[in-house]
């Protein structure tokens, strides 16, 4: 049996339980972010806890598992913190998020608030494709590669493409994601099924 270390990395604090080859507990709590002394809280308190200096790596044969949660992701989102982010759709479905399912938990309200979206703009791609996986229009080449670089050009930092029927027939999805990534988007991110890796990359 080899180390394993249980870690909760929070917007604050970093939370680490060890157990010991010999079955024995330790805790350490460290600052999330602290960078004049580590990078990566969880990386440090694992070597700390090793007894492992912070310039060396971690002998990973000595570590069975390292499980590993966060609440940064969620804060980021409840905060409204995020990346700028461009929403990809396709021609006449930008307001599709806005409206929902138009469920009105509150019928009766005459001063509705909806809640701020996550994406700060949204892009309507010439792009289509029937439920069977029928092209019924291609992608527009031209105006989405124009659409993305004067997003990047304006800061936005992440590009959401949701089209219909990717689930199923993503090809449309990975062909705005290469244009995308020719105008300078790395963070993408695409509805449909059956990412490779390299699409992530």
């Amino acid at each position: 049996m080899g180390w394993e270390f249980w870690i909760d990395r929070g917007g604050t604090f970093t939370d680490i339980v060890a157990v010991t080859p010999d079955g024995e507990l330790k805790t350490l709590k460290l600052l999330s972010e602290h960078p004049e002394r580590y990078a990566d809280a969880a990386i440090a308190g694992i070597k700390s806890i090793l007894g492992v200096a912070f310039g060396d790596p971690i002998p990973a044969a000595s570590v069975d598992a390292i499980k590993m949660g966060t609440t940064v992701a969620t804060n980021a989102l409840l905060e409204r913190k995020g990346a700028r982010t461009l929403l990809v759709v396709n021609r006449g479905f930008a307001d599709v998020l806005k409206i929902g399912t138009q469920a009105r938990p509150r019928l009766f309200a005459l001063d509705i608030r909806l809640p701020t979206p996550l994406y700060e703009r949204v892009f309507e791609s010439a792009a289509r494709v029937t439920a069977e996986g029928v092209e019924i229009e291609p992608v527009d080449a031209a105006a989405a590669h124009a659409a993305f670089r004067r997003a990047r050009s304006e800061g936005m930092q992440s590009c959401a493409i949701a089209l219909i029927h990717a689930w199923q027939f993503p090809e449309q999805e990975r062909e705005l994601a290469a244009l995308a990534r020719a105008a300078g988007f790395e963070a993408l991110y695409l509805s449909g099924a059956a990412m490779t890796a390299s699409m992530w990359l």
